[in-house]
């Protein structure tokens, strides 16, 4: 096998590909990039088994062949080779050498043969988004997924269509996300739960652009994305989500609506008083047109003062600074709605449209030392 394309090309691909090789494995093959120049574009393919990725890059193939190489050799050699045309050539016994002006790399690969390819998948059930609307669903609600091995279907995602709706959910037991975005048309009803892991790192791969569409193909294992040359598919995981409509209620005692950026930047003052480790909740008593901010720590207090527009009763209640910091980080809207029923349940921070739902467990500050 022998071909030339660029450092741009080859890079950009590598990078792609390597999101989906394992960080640890016993199969070694699967430490490897799979370089496929048989047909008339580079296709790399990396595979982890839960999830896999492949992408076409533009080069002059020069002799037929597959290769494959350890990713993070390769990846490190292509990121430091000088900014010019790449030449990679390999001889019968997989010896591997990569020629980039004054430098040249020799490296051993193993046969393509034993590599895992992509699983083929139908691909029948599918909705098209643009790459920007994926990357900001996934923005607004991944930070909320557990990282616990508990429960694996709080390491995933809830995507579920309805009609023309998509609603992605997602929640760690303290906290739930949601997101709602109007699809162009009607599709039919689809409920799959994709790992984070995946949806982190297709986020950091698509390149956000309003124009770029993006399709998503769902069956009952896996779910696929197809957008410029690059596809990615990944296992669902399987089970049964939660039941959260019983968790969302139209009820409230007290209504409030405050500017976002003043809320934020007061929490994030209030957390200078935390150390790392500790959680000391930041207290708010709403009292007629003000929102009082309270902190203590070992460290010291604050306590700061915001305009609000109310509705209801008064109330004192306590939250872990760092879930409302999550929230109104990746919320859009200058003034934002907070709803509250009681210093024991959940407020919830949503749109008169109810494009977003944050809900945030209060903690019982009374306890907490």
């Amino acid at each position: 096998m022998k071909f030339i394309c660029s450092k741009t090309n080859l890079l950009n691909g590598v990078q792609i590909v390597s999101k989906a090789v394992p960080s640890k494995t016993t199969m070694s093959i699967l430490e490897c990039i799979l370089i496929d120049a048989t047909g008339d574009k580079i296709k790399l393919t990396a595979n982890d088994m839960e999830l896999g990725i492949e992408t076409k890059i533009d080069g002059e193939i020069l002799e037929k062949g597959i290769i494959a190489l350890d990713a993070k050799i390769f990846l490190e050699i292509v990121r430091k080779l000088p900014d010019n045309d790449i030449s990679v050539e390999t001889n019968d016994c997989f010896k591997t050498t990569i020629i980039c002006e004054k430098a040249k790399f020799n490296i051993i690969g193993k046969a393509g043969d034993d590599f895992s390819y992509l699983p083929e998948i139908e691909k029948n059930d599918y909705i098209t988004i643009s790459q920007f609307t994926l990357k900001e669903i996934v923005r607004q609600t991944i930070f909320s997924i557990s990282d616990s091995d508990v429960n694996k279907l709080m390491s995933g995602e809830l995507f579920e269509i309805q009609e023309n709706e998509l609603k992605v959910v997602s929640l760690d037991g303290h906290r739930i996300s949601i997101r709602k975005i109007e699809l162009k048309q009607i599709y039919p009803n689809i409920k799959v739960v994709v790992p984070g892991k995946t949806l982190n790192e297709i986020s950091k791969i698509v390149s956000g652009d309003v124009d770029k569409e993006i399709n998503i193909f769902f069956t009952e294992k896996h779910i696929v994305f197809e957008f410029d040359e690059t596809i990615v598919v990944s296992r669902l995981l399987e089970g049964e989500y939660f039941k959260i409509d019983q968790m969302l209620s139209n009820d409230y005692e007290t209504k409030i609506q405050i500017n976002k950026k003043e809320l934020l930047d007061c929490i994030d003052r209030a957390t200078l008083l935390v150390k790392e480790g500790d959680k000391k909740p930041i207290i708010i008593n709403i009292t007629n047109t003000f929102m009082e901010l309270k902190m203590n720590s070992f460290v010291g207090s604050m306590n700061e003062t915001i305009d609000i527009e109310k509705e209801g009763k008064d109330i004192l209640i306590g939250f872990n600074p760092k879930f409302l910091i999550d929230a109104l980080k990746v919320i859009d809207d200058e003034i934002v709605t907070i709803y509250y029923v009681n210093p024991k349940a959940p407020c919830f921070i949503k749109d008169n449209e109810e494009r977003y739902i944050y809900l945030i467990l209060p903690v019982n500050f009374n306890t907490v030392s």
